[in-house]
């Protein structure tokens, strides 16, 4: 069987990856609260584990991955009122730019994409089971989570009952029994979103959502899950604790796996500092093939800091791999070198795997027509390199036709031996990042590197 070591939040460690079912990998990431567009932030866990996925597809004869819409949530209704507009209309319109701006990012669509209001079934099933087992209780039309019947709980965080509740916003509510319990279902007044429920109408709470949905796809215990460092808690202890204790004996997740933060120039990213992006407002500074690899040039455990210099240095990095492509316009497939195969395999070593690509194109460059079909290969597990060199040095340009009508007409006053005016027309062209490359009787064009 194919070797892969992964590092288990759970555990703590490096651990070798043996999936539950060798013939079918599992695996379930957080996805997107649908009430505004995605920011950077929200990108990296998305481009971290669509590699993975892609790694997985190569290891094993089947992969399910399965990543969550949650588009019932108070920081929905919160933007519903504010804005005067309807809930639906706010979660689709958000829906379509989210799933837009990650395709730009060459993110490939997971296999399962539930959304949480098509899963409140499963949701109530869970709580009755949960009230069943004896770790929830009904309270003021609530029902809550309680803690203290959980002998694992805070095992994932790696804190106490104590140190959890100091570093999180507790909701003390008198109708609960502990000051950490969490909410698994609440009340809804007519102006909300609600569902009828043995509790009476309400909604669910976040944590339960993604519990539903991964069981619904990939059963009581699965290989994989993902998301960022800032959900381990209380969200996925939380998950985990409601998992495990309404199906007794299940594991939830094998393995957990969580990308660090990103950082803006140093600095955590907050609108109050004014260095917070969108992914569409860092996509007009730059291809989402240059936004992608600067969030792959950093190992997806360590802080990733995002600057316009460093997405700069991933696109010159961009650049020099395309620019190896190009001597070779007729490639044909070829196989994924061990040297990146064998980089990803360890934790998704991405810095390694990239470092063993500019090898590749150093030998590509050299005129290696092997080389260059592996590094095609390892953009292709990437999720580079998914252009033609022509077309990525063009920038894929919107005005490509006033470009090519201004070179027509410098060859025009060239054969006229209007010197001046050609020298004018290659200025301006140049003053706009478009470099002009002469030949036999004609002219091409690409974008400056």
């Amino acid at each position: 069987m194919p070797e892969m070591h992964l590092h288990n939040s759970l555990t703590r460690r490096k651990e070798r990856f043996t999936p539950l079912d060798p013939r079918h990998v599992r695996m379930y990431v957080c996805g997107p609260t649908v009430y505004d567009l995605a920011h950077l932030g929200n990108a990296r866990p998305i481009v971290v584990f669509d590699v993975l996925s892609r790694l997985l597809r190569t290891l094993y004869p089947r992969v399910t991955y399965a990543r969550n819409i949650t588009d019932v949530d108070d920081k929905i209704n919160a933007r519903s009122k504010e804005s005067g507009e309807p809930i639906a209309t706010i979660t689709q319109r958000t829906t379509a730019d989210f799933h837009t701006d990650i395709a730009a990012l060459n993110a490939l669509p997971p296999d399962v994409e539930p959304r949480a209001t098509g899963h409140i079934p499963e949701m109530i099933a869970i709580i009755e089971r949960l009230i069943a087992n004896g770790h929830a209780y009904a309270a003021e039309g609530h029902v809550l989570f309680a803690v203290s019947t959980d002998p694992h709980y805070g095992h994932l965080s790696g804190h106490s009952h104590d140190e959890l509740l100091a570093g999180a916003r507790v909701d003390v509510a008198p109708y609960k029994r502990d000051p950490g319990d969490f909410v698994l279902w609440k009340p809804s007044t007519p102006d909300l979103p609600g569902w009828d429920s043995p509790w009476g109408r309400g909604r669910p709470g976040w944590h339960i959502e993604c519990s539903a949905m991964s069981w619904r796809y990939l059963g009581e215990s699965f290989d994989i899950h993902g998301g960022g460092s800032d959900l381990i808690f209380p969200h996925h202890e939380n998950e985990m604790a409601q998992s495990t204790c309404a199906f007794p004996g299940s594991h939830f997740a094998q393995y957990w796996m969580h990308n660090g933060m990103l950082l803006v120039n140093g600095e955590k990213m907050s609108k109050s500092l004014g260095n917070f992006f969108t992914i569409r407002q860092v996509l007009a500074k730059a291809p989402g093939e240059a936004v992608r690899l600067l969030l792959l040039r950093a190992h997806y455990r360590a802080v990733l800091d995002f600057s316009d210099a460093a997405l700069a240095e991933a696109k010159k990095e961009l650049d020099r791999f395309y620019r190896a492509l190009e001597r070779f316009p007729d490639l044909g497939p070829g196989d994924l070198p061990t040297s990146v195969h064998d980089a990803l395999c360890d934790d998704l070593n991405t810095p390694m795997a990239l470092s063993a690509m500019h090898a590749l194109a150093d030998a590509a460059l050299a005129g290696d027509l092997e080389a260059a079909r592996g590094l095609r290969a390892a953009g292709d597990i990437l999720g580079v390199l998914q252009q033609t060199p022509e077309s990525w040095f063009r920038g894929g340009a919107d005005d490509g036709a006033a470009i090519e009508a201004a070179i027509a007409e410098r060859l025009a006053a060239r054969k006229s031996r209007d010197f001046a005016r050609a020298d004018a027309i290659r200025a301006e062209l140049t003053a706009k990042g478009i470099v002009l490359e002469d030949g036999a009787g004609t002219t091409t064009w690409r974008r400056a590197g």
